[in-house]
């Protein structure tokens, strides 16, 4: 109904305002990815500009749906207490009849050229504190350096006991929170973020200096025995307690097939738990260098108010 495709783009574009137009560390977070990618499609928020959005007509919305879902583009994941086969006859009952688009899915595989030089970008937005992104590009699960830096995140910035948050919010006061995050389950090469905003009073210039500090820390000595194996247990434990119901374990599933085969999540613990203290060391000393990294900074402004 062409009615409806009217009241669920403004929808959208209502929920991209509230998430991005209105949220400053969110619009910092999508001016760096488009920063960070020139080439490959990661460049481009899944939820689309706004005027992504406010162009998208029925006819668009069809011929999309008419060519991506169908039956040679889509797979099943069943979890939870079943029987095959008894449930298996059901599936080609209901699906079966299902004919495929018989269209060219459009597979795009672009590759991201290595970055050259450091990029950077800021942002002015109304904002009470300012904001540093810093994401540096790496490799995806099941890349032999992704576990590695599954570990890095983890010992940098997994909770209050972290180097991060011991280091700077806790022992200089510099900020109010810093993280690092690094999720290998993308199907191309991603991106290891660092983040933090500066407590009030303080400089972001500062901030950022010491998130390097502790970055360069890892790199000349690395990781204790005791830490890299606390790292691996709460890697373990997150993921293991992440797949608690039917429907996670389902989620899991379709992800890891999307990934390339549902099998490879037996394989992700076992990457994680062979990781050492110098596959750590060598992975920040290959991947978080200055050439290979893109930095934004949320630059605060005040309200403008009309009379």
């Amino acid at each position: 109904d062409p009615k409806e495709v009217m009241n669920e783009r403004n929808v959208v574009m209502e929920e991209r305002r509230m998430r991005y137009e209105d949220d400053p560390q969110n619009s910092l977070y999508e001016e760096v990815i488009s920063t960070a990618f020139k080439a490959h499609p990661y460049q481009w928020p899944v939820i689309g500009w706004m005027s992504d959005i406010a162009s998208i007509e029925r006819k668009e919305l069809y011929r999309y749906y008419r060519t991506y879902y169908s039956p040679d583009n889509a797979f099943i994941v069943i979890s939870g207490d079943v029987n095959a086969e008894n449930v298996l006859p059901k599936i080609k009952k209901n699906f079966g009849n299902i004919k495929p688009s018989k269209r060219n899915f459009i597979k795009d595989r672009t590759e991201e050229p290595q970055q050259s030089g450091e990029k950077r970008v800021y942002l002015k937005k109304e904002a009470e504190l300012p904001y540093i992104l810093m994401a540096y590009h790496v490799p995806s699960f099941p890349h032999e350096d992704s576990f590695a830096l599954d570990v890095l995140s983890t010992i940098l910035s997994a909770g209050k006991s972290s180097r991060l948050y011991k280091g700077i919010v806790y022992e200089k006061r510099l900020a109010l929170n810093v993280f690092a995050d690094y999720s290998g389950f993308y199907r191309d090469p991603f991106l290891f973020v660092f983040g933090g905003t500066a407590a009030p009073k303080k400089n972001i210039e500062d901030v950022e200096k010491a998130i390097y500090y502790e970055i360069e820390k890892v790199k000349e000595e690395m990781p204790s025995e005791r830490e890299i194996q606390k790292a691996k247990n709460q890697i373990e434990a997150s993921f293991v307690f992440a797949q608690d119901s039917t429907y996670s374990r389902a989620f899991y599933v379709g992800m890891f097939e999307m990934l390339g085969n549902w099998r490879l999540m037996e394989k992700y613990l076992e990457g994680i738990r062979k990781v050492m203290p110098e596959d750590v060391q060598a992975a920040a000393k290959k991947y978080l260098v200055d050439d290979n990294k893109t930095v934004g900074i949320l630059v605060p402004t005040k309200a403008v108010r009309s009379e």
